[in-house]
């Protein structure tokens, strides 16, 4: 019984057109909001975060602000990738406007028919 399971197991997966195993739903990410917090943590929250694709990538420039008010103007880059019908933008590669700060994130934005979600949130 258990080898017959896997043997359905596998002649699913092996279709053409299955989703694969674990394959992430990205139109049940929640609606990208204005602001969320950042995935760095500590209280920061990200503002005015508004991805424009355009030349294979996804561009924002956004405010990072700090419980205190301190404010951190930043430009990030993904890489926009097609998936699921949509435009997934992943790989982001954030600076500093201000200063010669830089970093990656986890954070990832799924844009489809003009709504945009993330990750994380």
């Amino acid at each position: 019984m258990h080898i017959a399971r896997l043997v359905v197991l596998a002649a699913l997966v092996s279709l053409p057109g299955a989703p694969s195993l674990g394959q992430e739903a990205y139109e049940s990410w929640p609606v990208l909001a204005d602001p969320f917090p950042s995935t760095g943590g500590g209280g920061i929250m990200i503002h005015d975060y508004d991805p424009v694709v355009a030349g294979g990538e996804c561009t924002t420039h956004f405010r990072a602000i700090e419980p205190n008010g301190t404010v951190y103007r930043n430009a990030i880059v993904f890489d926009a990738v097609e998936a699921q019908g949509g435009i997934l933008c992943t790989n982001g590669r954030w600076r500093s406007l201000d200063s010669d700060a830089t970093g990656t994130t986890p954070f990832k934005v799924f844009i489809k028919d003009g709504v945009k979600r993330g990750s994380g949130e």
